[in-house]
């Protein structure tokens, strides 16, 4: 029989690595700019795809319902995302970036960039794009085992 050792078990390895990023990354955003990282992913999928409901934001960023309204709340009450009727669902809005929302984007982005270099500055080029494709490999084959709801 094959025993489990937790450190060398890849779904908790991935959780902790993912983990300690998004709390590297938590701490410059909230320091930098006052956002949580739900409320920075939100701002980043709005500001790549303009208007989108709350419903299609919790299936791009793989959060809950929770978590995205709560986001998106705090991101109406700072006048960085804007609420609009749903044309083609009337029980839904769109949510868009604001142009104080685009300002706060074109700040963060940059610093967003800044992060990710860091975190990668000891692989090569080709390390980083190998490990890409193993993760585009690994979310490719997950979804196979447990294929997306909605």
């Amino acid at each position: 029989m094959t025993t489990l050792k937790l450190d060398d078990f890849l779904p908790y390895r991935l959780s902790i690595a993912s983990n300690r990023v998004s709390d590297a990354v938590a701490t410059a955003y909230q320091a930098l700019f006052g956002l949580s990282i739900a409320q920075w992913r939100l701002i980043a999928v709005l500001a790549e795809s303009g208007g989108m409901s709350q419903q299609a934001l919790c299936g791009v960023t793989r959060m809950d319902k929770v978590t995205v309204s709560r986001a998106a709340v705090a991101l109406v009450a700072r006048g960085l995302v804007a609420r609009a009727a749903n044309p083609q669902d009337q029980r839904s809005h769109l949510l868009s970036l604001s142009a104080a929302g685009r300002l706060l984007y074109d700040s963060v982005a940059p610093k967003a960039l800044e992060l990710e270099a860091r975190i990668f500055n000891g692989f090569t080029p080709a390390e980083r794009a190998q490990f890409t494709a193993m993760l585009a490999r690994i979310e490719g084959a997950a979804a196979q085992i447990a294929p997306e709801r909605g």
